[in-house]
């Protein structure tokens, strides 16, 4: 294996999935739009009480040369044209979108032993949208936006105390932002 370090063999963890007669097959689904029928899982997920965050989705992203990286984020919307979610110019996330302006999502419903995987390209939606989520955002959601860079350390706690007194009504900035996840043609 890996030479110096702890080989745990995980070979055996495994639950008990349904049996054949079991399985999911297409004539189960709702629509063979695929919007269509992610809205009706989604919503499914919504109504799970075992489900914290049924809006919440990896992205994955990579670098201009194929590097990736995947982190969770919250959905924000849907429509035929694609998924919306918001992010940040200035984070790993937004540099790399901005270099190569594709993405993955997957959604995990363990509980309702669904996933759903959506590929595309990605662009920044109208700047008035994201002025418009933006001021919905908590207070302190809206501060803790302006004050950190994302993806990098906060240097004080006391920075958001600091700036408790700010004019939200002219925050958005550069550093804040939205992109469109596309469905692929």
């Amino acid at each position: 294996m890996f030479a110096g370090s702890t080989t745990m063999d995980l070979s055996g963890m495994r639950k008990k999935y349904k049996g054949d007669e079991e399985c999911f097959e297409e004539n189960q689904l709702v629509s063979l739009d695929p919007i269509k029928q992610f809205g009706d899982w989604f919503d499914q997920a919504t109504k799970c009480p075992e489900i914290g965050e049924p809006n919440a989705m990896c992205i994955a992203t990579s670098t201009k040369e194929g590097r990736p990286s995947a982190r969770m984020v919250l959905l924000k919307g849907y429509c035929d044209e694609g998924f919306r979610f918001f992010t940040n110019y200035e984070s790993r996330k937004g540099g790399e979108l901005e270099s190569n302006p594709y993405a993955c999502l997957c959604f995990y419903w363990e509980p309702i032993n669904r996933q759903i995987r959506i590929e595309g390209n990605v662009e920044r939606i109208p700047y008035q949208s994201s002025c418009d989520y933006f001021h919905s955002r908590p207070k302190s959601s809206q501060i803790g936006a302006i004050v950190s860079r994302q993806s990098t350390a906060v240097p004080d706690r006391n920075v958001r105390t600091k700036n408790d007194s700010f004019q939200l009504l002219f925050v958005l900035s550069h550093s804040q932002w939205v992109r469109c996840l596309r469905t692929l043609d």
